[in-house]
């Protein structure tokens, strides 16, 4: 095992998808000499050069569209979203191409496009550069989304997404970049589709993805110290999601809390809770409780982000909640 950064697991990814395929390239805005807006590509340009690894015009509907059309030519294009916000000036390539293609040309043909974006708040980039948007994106028949939380599976489902033969998209939080944990030697790729258990519980199940998944842990470790075990799942992949998983920890637990920074209004909570109380109904002896941000733009100002922003206080009060 090697200590590495989050964002070094990410490069390392990268580095190693380009080197396996000359098919795969990588583009975006500032993504070769300058290393991308939070440096996850920083050295890639000068180990690939600019047929592998290449800058873009400030057009994210054209960076897209070239991409789905580098897709369909048997490339194997990785592009660069700098903010998950600017998601909405890809949509036509995204929604209407990419997700398509397999469906519309009767599975002769995909779109083996990966998409990375950094999401979430932490650093005061305000309501345009902040937002949390993968419901969206979970949302659309065509399109794989996933959105790790450890530096594994930042590698892990990386190289996943880059061998996928149909559009995935990489939701990174920006906040966990420069995070640090173990990296596998070697490291592999992490499957789509698969949660992971990232605390063993009995008195409650705790669903999260993504940069709230450390929050998660730290209120588990905060209800223990009270005798309360929660059981902890990582989501990994929010579309597909792992349904058995979820499940399965409730049927042990018979409670369910969900939390995401995205706002909780018709977000990746909603789904999993009406599908849990669709096929686990029986084993619940409590409320599903959801815990995610007020139905609200992200705020500029630091103190009003924090309070905006889930904490593990407000995991450990829904809890409470649901075990009252």
């Amino acid at each position: 095992m090697t200590e590495v950064r989050f964002g070094g697991a990410i490069n390392r990814a990268l580095s190693d998808a380009l080197t396996a395929d000359s098919r795969v390239i990588l583009l975006g805005e500032d993504v070769a000499q300058p290393g991308g807006p939070f440096g996850v590509t920083r050295g890639l340009f000068d180990k690939f050069g600019p047929e592998r690894v290449r800058d873009t015009p400030i057009s994210e509907a054209a960076l897209a569209g070239v991409a789905v059309g580098a897709a369909l030519t048997g490339l194997r294009p990785i592009i660069e979203i700098m903010f998950m916000d600017f998601v909405t000036l890809i949509m036509d390539a995204l929604v209407n191409q990419a997700a398509k293609v397999r469906f519309m040309f009767g599975g002769q043909t995909s779109v083996p496009m990966m998409v990375r974006m950094p999401h979430g708040g932490g650093i005061n980039a305000g309501p345009q550069h902040s937002q949390c948007l993968e419901a969206w994106l979970a949302h659309v028949p065509g399109l794989k989304v996933v959105c790790p939380a450890t530096v594994a599976d930042a590698y892990g489902l990386t190289r996943a997404a880059v061998v996928d033969d149909d559009p995935v998209i990489v939701i990174e939080h920006k906040a966990l970049y420069a995070a640090k944990g173990e990296l596998p030697d070697p490291p592999t790729a992490t499957p789509i589709g698969r949660a992971r258990i990232a605390r063993e519980g009995r008195d409650v199940t705790v669903v999260s993805y993504g940069g709230m998944v450390p929050v998660a842990l730290a209120a588990a470790a905060d209800l223990a110290r009270a005798g309360v075990e929660s059981e902890v799942i990582d989501l990994l992949s929010l579309q597909p999601w792992d349904e058995a998983s979820v499940l399965a920890s409730v049927a042990k637990t018979h409670r369910l809390i969900i939390c995401h920074e995205a706002v909780e209004a018709f977000g990746v909570g909603a789904e999993v809770a009406a599908r849990v109380a669709d096929a686990g109904f029986d084993e619940l002896d409590g409320p599903i409780v959801r815990v995610g941000a007020p139905f609200m733009p992200p705020p500029f100002a630091k103190a009003l982000e924090d309070w905006y922003r889930p904490d593990a206080a407000k995991i450990v009060a829904a809890v409470k909640k649901a075990i009252s």
